[in-house]
């Protein structure tokens, strides 16, 4: 109608009426197939009776590219929104596979009180090979966090089956050795389906974690994983394994040997696992984000409280554009555990 007001109200040879054609085309990019053409009939109209006004316009040629867009943005418009749909049931099956290898958070375990944070990549996309999961055991509190090589479907895979298996182990095996070796024996059978000649191309970093139900220490399997980090009263302290251990999926290249290290954890204290998206943050001049040092001036009374601050400060310090998936893990244990959070563990 504007373009109508100016046509009708201007000098012929301006000859506004001649982007009407444009109308449908963006028209073709936000609305439905019927309000598309319904809007170029409008424009073929006013075209019809700017013609009537002025006889010496020259619509015709107008009106002809009229319904030639309006044509070709009703064909675009269908296809948008058929696109629009496949997205929406991708998100749904990305959405099925994303409670299945990331568990909701929080979840209060006793005096142990454990936060998570995702984040994407991709902005389209919901899940990569990140992956995460606690389980409440009789002999601790277990958690798992790690990061299968590569991306699209089969690290989903991957990780499903590295998540799937520390379900089941972490409630049967007395050490985290024993939890790890299951999921060596889960990811190798994953990696079994593919071809030989990419085994070192999929393996998966691990970090396993028991805390005991008394409190005092945690105890710490990596494999290959970025270390977790412990904030306490005395600072900042890096828990870098006293030995490797293998990567899940080459355990039969490297040997199976695990090693679980112990570390002091106070009431209060703050521990960090992580995926290497975290670290691998970059800002525009490709430095990475400093996450110890960010870590270590951190004042955060509680994981939700932590897992924000490092959320805001991430996206700030890359300017919103994350190169790799990131997972993480913020647990504390609670100086006044509530009573009713407080479970005695149960016999097999």
């Amino acid at each position: 109608m504007v373009i109508a007001g100016l046509a009708y109200s201007t000098p012929p040879e301006m000859a506004f009426s001649r982007i009407l054609p444009a109308a449908p085309a963006l028209a073709a990019a936000m609305w439905p197939v019927l309000p598309t053409v319904l809007l170029g009939t409008v424009c073929f109209l006013l075209m019809i009776g700017l013609s009537l006004v002025f006889p010496d316009l020259g619509v015709w040629y107008t009106v002809a590219g009229i319904v030639a867009v309006t044509v070709a943005a009703a064909y675009g418009s269908h296809v948008r929104l058929q696109r629009e749909q496949s997205l929406f049931q991708v998100r749904l099956v990305a959405d099925a596979a994303q409670q299945v290898v990331l568990s909701p958070m929080p979840r209060c375990f006793g005096g142990v009180e454990i936060e998570s944070l995702y984040l994407a990549a991709a902005a389209e996309a919901r899940i990569g090979g990140d992956l995460y999961e606690v389980a409440d055991t009789r002999f601790g509190v277990r958690l798992l966090i790690g990061d299968v090589r590569g991306k699209g479907l089969p690290a989903v895979g991957a990780a499903a089956a590295v998540v799937n298996s520390f379900r089941e182990a972490a409630y049967d095996e007395p050490d985290l050795g024993g939890i790890a070796r299951r999921l060596e024996a889960s990811s190798t059978r994953y990696g079994a389906a593919f071809s030989p000649d990419d085994l070192m191309e999929r393996f998966t970093t691990a970090v396993l974690v028991e805390i005991p139900y008394e409190g005092g220490l945690v105890r710490v399997l990596n494999c290959g994983h970025p270390p977790p980090l412990l904030l306490g009263r005395d600072g900042l302290r890096v828990l870098n394994p006293t030995a490797p251990s293998p990567l899940l999926n080459l355990a039969d290249l490297i040997g199976d040997h695990y090693v679980i290290d112990t570390f002091d954890f106070a009431c209060g204290d703050q521990l960090l696992l992580y995926t290497d998206g975290v670290t691998e943050a970059r800002d525009r001049h490709g430095t990475f984000f400093p996450l110890a040092d960010w870590m270590g001036r951190q004042t955060a009374a509680h994981p939700r409280e932590l897992l924000d601050g490092l959320y805001r400060d991430l996206l700030a310090y890359s300017a919103g554009g994350l190169d790799d998936d990131i997972a993480a893990l913020a647990v504390r244990w609670r100086e006044s555990p509530d009573p009713l959070d407080s479970r005695k563990a149960q016999p097999a």
